[in-house]
């Protein structure tokens, strides 16, 4: 099979598009021949030896898949050939056109979603599914911050986020970048490049502050909002593209009366699977519902998936990137 390979932690533009060997299924495993490939920020950050986990090189990187069921341990029951479905991989390899994986942890792809939906689904959008309704709890008629809210998981945060019942602020670094969020859904909208973010969020907010912010930035945006918060807020903590990973000034939380919240939704998915599994229920009926519906800015093939990583870090992104085998590119 081909993948794309990192043989050594370094540049992304060091990757390896090669022939590897098929993987086989163990007894308690699945084969799976991959359809489609999130692509997340933290892949680049794998890449360079930056992220928290690093496997043993050369491996296959990324972190979700939407693909068919080819082979079945002999202990497998719960799947059948030909059986779809999304998965986050363990053990990352998700760069390559087959990966095996443990039976118990997929969940079907329902027959309403395409293969390409599925890809951009799970990481994003399960990610701020998980940070809305476990870690941050948001209610309707509460407010929603939403930085970086026209990447992959802000597009996600922001559909989701209306789904609830919130009122949706958008944070984005461009006025195209508003304009896409506000197709999301998103209420309001502030292009930080322009405006005083904090007095911005004050003023959309009557004066209280934010309820819940979801922050996949940090950096300065964090600083900013860390004194923007509503009494009783929820500052979510989901990742940090722009670089920085903040300090928090531990007396605002004691003095502005709100938690600062990590969110690690694949973690959570391991830890409480069925929790994720009442989610993913709710996911699949709001995208049948037409309520959230993942976004696909660019699709492109395994081959060139060092500029699918690079275009994502370089936070270009209106929505989520996807990679497909290259013969799956019509």
């Amino acid at each position: 099979m081909k993948a794309l390979v990192c043989e050594a932690y370094g540049e992304v533009d060091d990757l390896n598009y090669r022939e590897m060997e098929d993987p086989v299924p163990g007894p308690d495993d699945i084969l799976v021949a991959v359809k489609g490939i999130g692509v997340n920020f933290p892949d680049g950050l794998l890449v360079e030896g930056k992220y928290q986990f690093q496997p043993e090189c050369p491996f296959a990187p990324g972190s979700e898949i939407c693909g068919d069921v080819i082979g079945l341990g002999s202990n497998v029951s719960n799947w059948a050939i030909g059986d779809r479905l999304i998965s986050l991989t363990p053990n990352f390899g998700a760069y390559a056109e087959k990966i095996v994986l443990p039976a118990a942890i997929p969940t079907p792809l329902p027959d309403f979603m395409p293969h390409d939906l599925g890809a951009a689904l799970l990481g994003a959008t399960g990610t701020a599914h998980h940070a809305l309704r476990q870690r941050g709890q948001l209610k309707a008629g509460e407010t929603l911050v939403v930085l970086g809210a026209a990447g992959g998981t802000g597009t996600a945060a922001v559909q989701i986020g209306k789904a609830i019942g919130a009122k949706v602020i958008a944070v984005c670094s461009s006025d195209e970048k508003l304009a896409f969020a506000k197709e999301q859904g998103a209420d309001i909208g502030i292009n930080y490049a322009k405006e005083d973010l904090k007095a911005a969020i004050k003023k959309h907010t009557d004066g209280r502050g934010a309820d819940v912010v979801y922050d996949v930035v940090g950096g300065d945006a964090f600083d900013i909002c860390s004194r923007a918060m509503a009494w009783n807020g929820r500052l979510l903590i989901v990742g940090f593209a722009s670089g920085r990973i903040p300090e928090l000034p531990v007396n605002l939380t004691l003095v502005k009366g709100y938690s600062v919240v990590g969110v690690f939704w694949g973690q959570f998915s391991q830890n409480e699977p069925e929790v994720h599994a009442a989610n993913m229920r709710e996911l699949f009926a709001w995208v049948k519902d037409g309520k959230v519906t993942p976004v696909i800015d660019s699709i492109y093939p395994l081959s060139k998936g060092i500029d699918a990583i690079k275009y994502v870090t370089g936070r270009h992104v209106m929505g989520k990137v996807i990679i497909k085998p290259d013969e799956e590119i019509s």
